[in-house]
């Protein structure tokens, strides 16, 4: 009779603490998503108003390699946001972040493409912020609030790679909270290569209500809106162009809108 050696008997190794692809715990994730998600709740249902609509297209997504694409008004709070809708849907409830139980268990598998410079600032903020699942990329042509032209950011389209293989990836195509911005190449690129299901997204009344960064309030009693638009994927017949184009059209920010609401009340220019 031979006696086992527990030195050479393999064990599975357990994971006690789970990470994701960029080495965040995900159970600290969840508890600063949650903790974020109770200090903003009053912003989106008492000072202000959120009226969302179509996440019936939400309910039925695989739970990775899929990218939201929307235009941007502010840094922080149009993150927010739709980090609060995703914890909604993900306890079913459609068109409202009302019910704050799914504060007990959000959704941890979300990430939002941002300016590497924007998450880098100092404080406490930006760095909550970007453990909750900022992919940092190097814009190559904007720095420090000014116009430039520097190479690209050759790591982007992995790390955003990355974050589609485990999950949902929030991405702003304009890079930039200015309106009518063209869509950026890279992001063509992206959708082109890896060929995720594509959300778009049309969000409204963020920059009239909070400040650029989203966290100082303009105006309060705003309504705001987040519009979501039934997930589409392009095909290997699209062209980089092709796909620029359907983005601007699907986010509604073609610049041939700009002409259109140059012409409307300035009131409303600031919605847009």
């Amino acid at each position: 009779m031979k006696l086992l050696n527990f030195k050479k008997l393999k064990l599975p190794r357990l994971r006690l603490i789970r990470t994701d692809p960029f080495g965040n715990v995900i159970l600290l994730k969840r508890a600063l998503i949650g903790m974020l998600a109770v200090v903003t709740y009053s912003r989106f249902n008492i000072v202000n108003k959120l009226k969302i609509e179509g996440t019936e297209y939400l309910m039925d997504l695989p739970d990775k390699n899929v990218m939201f694409i929307s235009n941007h008004q502010t840094y922080y709070a149009d993150v927010m946001a739709l980090y609060h809708i995703f914890c909604s849907v993900k306890w079913r409830f459609r068109d409202t972040v009302r019910y704050p139980i799914y504060f007990l268990l959000p959704r941890a598998n979300s990430y939002y493409v941002a300016a590497e410079e924007t998450m880098k600032d100092s404080g406490l903020i930006p760095k909550i912020f970007s453990y909750t699942g900022a992919v940092t990329v190097r814009r190559s042509w904007r720095a420090k609030g000014q116009e430039i032209q520097r190479g690209a950011d050759r790591k982007a389209p992995e790390k955003i790679q990355k974050a589609l293989e485990y999950g949902w990836v929030v991405n702003f195509p304009q890079g930039t909270t200015k309106p009518y911005a063209p869509v950026r190449r890279g992001v063509a690129h992206l959708i082109k290569e890896y060929n995720p299901i594509v959300v778009p997204v049309v969000i409204n009344g963020f920059r009239r209500a909070f400040d650029k960064k989203g966290l100082k309030f303009k105006k309060k009693g705003t309504t705001l809106s987040v519009r979501f638009k039934p997930p589409i994927r392009f095909d290997d017949s699209y062209t980089l162009d092709q796909i620029q184009e359907e983005i601007a059209r699907l986010i509604e920010q073609e610049p041939e809108r700009a002409k259109i609401f140059s012409t409307t009340e300035p009131s409303i220019q600031a919605e847009s």
